[in-house]
């Protein structure tokens, strides 16, 4: 590192490939239950991490414990990043069910979830707008939504996948205080 601070691009790239290796190891120990692909995403941001700040490491000081609490910094924000998607997805997983079939709820609640429904579509586009209104409120299968919108199979999973997300994160916002 003290070659690398100093202008040595090869002694930079040798220093990186050494701390992705260690890095990836101790990804895997702290969180075996990531996916491959995920631990690369993690050691890839570590190393970002690490060429960002570079500059602010001492050379007076071991380096090892350094880029390991810049490791732990990062694994700890991907732990949050991974509680808030999930508490979201948790909290609105139902939401489908929830609109589907309105006989089963009072006319209060008809009407609550019907402003809540409207409300949240209010940030869709046009696409996921007409998705949500046909896969959900209409109940059509996609190929009857397809037929419908002239619109592919593909096209409307992919709106209504946005379209929920968009209206989770909606309804989690509006629901917190």
């Amino acid at each position: 590192m003290r070659r690398a601070q100093a202008g040595d691009a090869a002694a930079y790239r040798v220093l990186l490939d050494d701390v992705a290796g260690r890095m990836r190891r101790l990804v895997r120990r702290r969180a075996p239950w990531l996916q491959p692909s995920d631990v690369e995403d993690l050691v890839q941001d570590i190393l970002l991490s690490l060429h960002q700040s570079r500059s602010t490491w001492d050379p007076e000081r071991p380096f090892l414990p350094w880029i390991v609490a810049v490791a732990r910094s990062r694994l700890a924000d991907n732990a949050r990043r991974y509680v808030r998607r999930t508490t979201i997805n948790v909290a609105a997983s139902d939401l489908a069910e929830t609109f589907c079939d309105m006989r089963t709820n009072t006319n209060a609640e008809n009407v609550v979830n019907q402003l809540s429904v409207q409300k949240a579509m209010q940030g869709l586009t046009k696409t996921e707008k007409q998705a949500v209104e046909l896969l959900r409120l209409r109940e059509m299968t996609l190929a009857e939504a397809a037929a419908a919108s002239g619109s592919t199979i593909a096209a409307l999973k992919v709106a209504m996948h946005r379209a929920k997300l968009k209206m989770k994160a909606k309804l989690w916002k509006d629901d917190t205080p």
